[in-house]
């Protein structure tokens, strides 16, 4: 019987190792954020990771400055947990990133990661990092794209001209693990999203070697929708359900 659900976070990262590549996905928000496998890896102390996804993350200590500034308009929950935990926690070595940066005065652990010379950035487009994930799932080894042509992204890319128009060769991006986030799920590992979650979750899942889902409820074989799946299960080797409570990041599950 397939049954991919497992008991606790820390079993759906028991056999990560270090210098992993990790895909989170997340967009930037809580709502789409796989928070508690991030708070797995972060118990599991594996180092030398390799992140991949849109941000940096804020970490603990600018989400809580956020959390105290924005109360009035908005609420920002406890139990968000981004790759910034990881990041200044020094469990990190380089970030495969859009927006590494943050909107903010006080930099994030991944800014401060950088400018000390301990965390290696390579920066791209959102479009060109879905379409390298893209590629690895699909098992494309490569593809040309016109985007970053005459600027640094080029720079160490072979460059072919198609129909009098440059175009770079990116190689596809392919994870150990891809951390996801999704609305529900079954036993067989399909997938349903809610609201942001289906920007960067969708396309990490496969991408991986392992792709692990962190979902709000798990239902019934033949309750979801097959017309509302967006990943199919046979993109996804284990699901963990979040917790119904509010947990602490270091708080063992």
């Amino acid at each position: 019987m397939i049954n991919k659900i497992v008991g606790s976070f820390d079993e759906a990262v028991a056999d990560m190792v270090d210098g992993a590549t990790v895909m989170i996905g997340s967009f930037g928000g809580p709502a789409e954020c796989p928070s508690y496998l991030i708070a797995a890896v972060a118990r599991k102390g594996v180092k030398d990771l390799t992140i991949v996804g849109n941000t940096g993350g804020w970490g603990p200590d600018l989400l809580a400055i956020l959390r105290e500034r924005m109360a009035v308009i908005l609420t920002i929950p406890e139990d968000w947990y981004d790759p910034g935990l990881l990041v200044g926690r020094g469990q990190v070595k380089k970030g495969v990133l859009c927006f590494p940066a943050a909107p903010a005065r006080v930099l994030t652990p991944f800014e401060q990661g950088v400018l000390q010379g301990q965390v290696e950035l390579e920066l791209m487009g959102q479009g060109t990092l879905c379409e390298r994930m893209r590629a690895a799932r699909g098992g494309i080894a490569a593809f040309y794209t016109p985007v970053g042509v005459g600027t640094v992204v080029e720079e160490g890319k072979e460059v072919r001209e198609f129909n009098g128009r440059k175009y770079l060769l990116e190689h596809a991006l392919k994870g150990d693990y891809s951390l996801i986030r999704a609305h529900k799920a079954d036993r067989y590992g399909n997938l349903v999203y809610r609201g942001t979650a289906r920007t960067f979750n969708p396309v990490m899942a496969g991408a991986s070697t392992v792709t692990i889902a962190e979902v709000d409820e798990v239902v019934e074989l033949g309750e979801l929708d097959p017309e509302c799946v967006v990943t199919p299960g046979v993109y996804v080797q284990r699901v963990v359900v979040r917790p119904k409570e509010l947990r602490p990041w270091d708080e063992a599950m």
